[in-house]
């Protein structure tokens, strides 16, 4: 298999503000970033995108028609989305750190959980492919494929590209061909 992993652009958002299922626009242009992109990917593969704006945005400057599946959406951190981080109930934050993959906030989903999802839209996708996704999508796909461990604190460019290949990360957060 060889997947290209594309993260959106860089959210519309304050910084210290966290985002998992919310919506925001973007901060740069969608058609400038996917302009960067288009010469690292495949002319002929399938797109996969989140149906978040932020995603889908840039799925749309890459691709006539991408095929939208919601399993490519970002975590859910419930009662968390859209507080600042300094506000999340310190204890909340302690189990978390105490169980970075299993614990999920109060009304949202577990690392663990989000990465079975994806791994159900692995399952199903042509030998070739991209997927433009969220950051925690991008390191559940990097889990499945190659069995990385710290799958959970690896960290992907905004805007950026990496390609799977056969099991092996090849390269990471290139943001144009040169």
């Amino acid at each position: 298999m060889r997947l290209y992993l594309i993260r959106h652009p860089k959210p519309d958002i304050d910084a210290g503000i966290c985002y998992g299922r919310s919506d925001p626009g973007l901060a740069e242009d969608a058609a400038e970033r996917a302009e960067a992109l288009r010469e690292l990917l495949p002319a002929a593969a399938p797109l996969y995108t989140s149906p978040l704006r932020r995603c889908l945005d840039l799925a749309l400057a890459l691709h006539a028609a991408p095929a939208i599946d919601a399993r490519l959406m970002e975590i859910h951190f419930g009662e968390w989305e859209l507080r600042r981080w300094d506000d999340i109930p310190r204890h909340q934050i302690d189990a978390w750190a105490a169980d970075p993959v299993g614990y999920a906030p109060p009304g949202g989903e577990s690392p663990a959980a989000m990465r079975a999802r994806v791994a159900s839209l692995l399952a199903e996708l042509p030998e070739v492919a991209v997927l433009v996704a969220h950051g925690g999508v991008l390191r559940a796909c990097v889990a499945e494929l190659t069995g990385a461990a710290g799958w959970h604190e690896m960290h992907f460019d905004y805007g950026s590209a990496s390609l799977i290949e056969n099991g092996r990360l090849i390269w990471k957060n290139r943001r144009d061909a040169d």
